[in-house]
C-alpha cells in the first residue's frame, strides 16, 4: 500500500513541476516571429548563393578575369563558366557564369579561390520555387541589373 502513495505522491510532484515550467514560460516575452508578415534579421555572416561583386571601374563590370578557379575548385560542379578572347586583346572577357543552386552545397571553395576577389555570398534567404529552373541562375546577368 505504500508504493501506491509513493506513486501519486510522485507523479503530483512531476505535475508541479511541469506546470511550473510552463508558467514560467507563459510570462515571458515571446520570441516567436509571424514570418510572413516580419522580416527576419539576418546575421551578418549568412551565406546565401554566391553572386559576382559590381566593379564601376572596370570595363566589364566585374572584377572577374575569366580564370576559371572557381569551376576548377567547386566540388559539387554547379559553376559553369563561358569566356572568349576578342581579337586584339590581351585578356579574356567573361559571357556568361551560370550557377546551378540546386547542386551547390555551400562550401565557400569558389568565393576563397577567387584570386580577384570577384565573388561573395548573398543575403538572398527566401528562395522558394516549384521547378529546378528557379534555382539557375545567370550570375553575370545579376550583376548588370545591379550595376545600373
Amino acid at each position: 500500500m505504500s508504493g501506491y502513495f509513493r506513486e501519486v505522491y510522485d507523479g503530483c510532484k512531476s505535475l508541479l513541476v511541469g506546470l511550473g515550467i510552463t508558467f514560467r514560460y507563459m510570462i515571458q516575452p515571446v520570441v516567436t516571429l509571424q514570418y510572413p508578415r516580419q522580416a527576419v534579421k539576418m546575421a551578418p555572416r549568412y551565406r546565401g548563393h554566391i553572386d559576382l561583386i559590381p566593379d564601376a571601374e572596370a570595363e566589364s563590370g566585374n572584377k572577374c578575369i575569366a580564370c576559371g578557379m572557381c569551376q576548377r575548385n567547386c566540388p559539387s560542379g554547379c559553376i559553369t563558366l563561358k569566356s572568349e578572347k576578342p581579337e586584339g586583346a590581351k585578356k579574356k572577357v567573361l559571357t556568361g557564369y551560370r550557377l546551378d543552386f540546386t547542386k551547390c552545397s555551400l562550401c565557400g571553395l569558389c568565393v576563397e579561390s577567387c584570386p580577384t576577389n570577384a565573388l561573395d555570398f548573398s543575403k538572398e534567404y527566401n528562395l522558394a520555387g516549384l521547378q529546378a529552373e528557379n534555382f539557375v541562375f545567370d550570375l553575370l546577368k545579376r550583376c548588370e541589373e545591379r550595376r545600373r
